[in-house]
């Protein structure tokens, strides 16, 4: 699917062009992943993955997948990337963007991602 929405578009940019943005994204892509996940398979800050994963989730690049009880009784949020793989082309004053949804999702969520009106 090509993304026509700019800010969208822009998004999406934003994120690959952070390394630590791409990396979250990337562990998230097939599992869901909690922070402590993400913190052990990364070595990114703790105080760092919690600003990215903010952002992405406002950016609707990622969602909440599940949120879990661990067998302390404490509750902890696993995430999952929107999309599966992403496709940028450049033309003469155009950015072209193709993103892949990830599949798996789109029960969970019901195609909110891919629904909205004249976001894509």
């Amino acid at each position: 699917m090509i993304v026509k929405n700019n800010q969208l578009k822009q998004d999406i940019l934003t994120a690959l062009a952070d390394k630590e943005m791409l990396k979250i994204l990337d562990l998230s892509m097939y599992n869901s992943k909690s922070v402590n996940d993400i913190i052990r398979e990364s070595d990114i800050s703790y105080t760092t993955i919690y600003r990215k994963i903010k952002w992405l989730l406002d950016k609707e690049l990622l969602i909440v997948d599940k949120i879990n009880l661990s067998p302390e009784g404490k509750k902890y949020t696993t995430f999952r990337s929107v999309l599966k793989s992403i496709i940028i082309r450049y033309k003469k004053d155009e950015i072209i963007v193709e993103a892949e949804e990830n599949v798996d999702l789109i029960g969970k969520i019901g195609g909110h991602f891919f629904s909205i009106p004249n976001t894509l």
